[in-house]
Parts: C-alpha cells; structure tokens; sequence
C-alpha cells in the first residue's frame, strides 16, 4: 500500500512537471465518494496572493502524488475546471461534516478528513473522524478523533457516510497505525484490539 495522506493535507501541494516546473498548486481535492477514488483537483497559482485558476487537474492526468508535491508529466495535463467539477459524482460527493453511520444503524461519529492513499491508485482508505465516545472505549471526552477504514460498500448523501459496521473494529489513533489497520481491514484479518 503506498502512503496514507490526509485530503487536508493536499491543499497548497504544488504541481509539477517532471521537468521541475511548478505550475500551480492545490486548491480543493474532488472524488467520487461512491467509487472511493480522488477525480481531480482545482487549483491555484502559485503564491500566497494567487486565485483559483481556470483550469484544474484531472486524476488521469496525475503521474504521482506525493507528499510533497503533485507531478505531472506536463502543463498540457491540465484541464478546463468543469470537466473535474462538473462531474454529477463530485457535486454529490461533499462529506466532509457528515454523520458516519454503519450499516446496522448506528451513529459513529462525524467526518473531519478523507485519507487518501498516494502514489498512482487515488484511492480513498478512509475517514478521520470526531468519534462518539461509544466508539472509543476507555475516552473521557465525549469525541475523540479516529480514522476509520471506508470498506468497500460506501453510501454517502451529504448529510450521511455510511460504512460497514466492521470498519469499526479497525479504529486507529494516528495516520501510522491506521495504514496497518486498513491492511487488516482489507484482508479480512482483525488486527490488534482497538
């Protein structure tokens, strides 16, 4: 599995050619909450009094994502914003402050994050989430921050997440311990007691 990063974490990440040139920067991180997979991005320019630009960036386009930066082969990779924003699965795909609900009713928490994994896939591995104090045993405050693994069944409605009530026996604190988790997850394996 390549490297878990957060959505958030995305934004002001240059892009660049493989050439070295940046040419813009992050602005938003657009995906398919239903498919699990990052569409795009919008963008701006680079420099703290920049805009968002005309054009955005396309995942097909991506040659990497990295930590550190974006890469592209060049700035032909680029695209008019409507055809990564436009897209019906992106508009409905906001989920960001959503309830999490698993597929047995209950309520889990509140989503702060989408996890993404990096390198070539686009693939969303998860949520960080606000969790209800149900979900974290042993926790005095009444939400407790968590990432959760997405599953492979995935509603999403704007208002709601819902994910298989399993995915909550995955629970990790931190970005290291979740990439694990969600490697437990995915082979059908419990991992370490949460």
């Amino acid at each position: 599995m390549n490297q878990l990063m957060a959505a958030r974490s995305l934004t002001t990440l240059p892009v660049v050619t493989l050439g070295g040139d940046a040419v813009a920067q992050i602005k938003d991180t657009v995906f398919d909450a239903a498919a699990g997979r990052i569409t795009g991005f919008t963008l701006s320019g680079r420099g703290l009094l920049s805009g968002p630009l005309k054009q955005s960036l396309p995942w097909p386009a991506v040659h990497a994502l990295g930590p550190h930066a974006v890469m592209i082969v060049d700035a032909g990779a680029l695209a008019d914003t409507p055809v990564v924003v436009a897209r019906r699965e992106a508009q409905q795909g906001r989920v960001l402050h959503a309830k999490v609900l698993t597929d047995e009713g209950a309520e889990v928490g509140t989503v702060l994050d989408v996890v993404v994994e990096g390198g070539t896939s686009g693939r969303v591995a998860g949520f960080r989430i606000a969790a209800v104090k149900a979900l974290v045993k042993g926790s005095r405050r009444r939400r407790h921050r968590v990432y959760v693994p997405r599953g492979e069944t995935l509603a999403v409605s704007g208002r709601a997440l819902v994910i298989p009530a399993e995915a909550t026996r995955y629970v990790a604190d931190d970005l290291p311990a979740f990439a694990a988790r969600v490697g437990a997850f995915h082979q059908g394996h419990e991992g370490p007691p949460s």
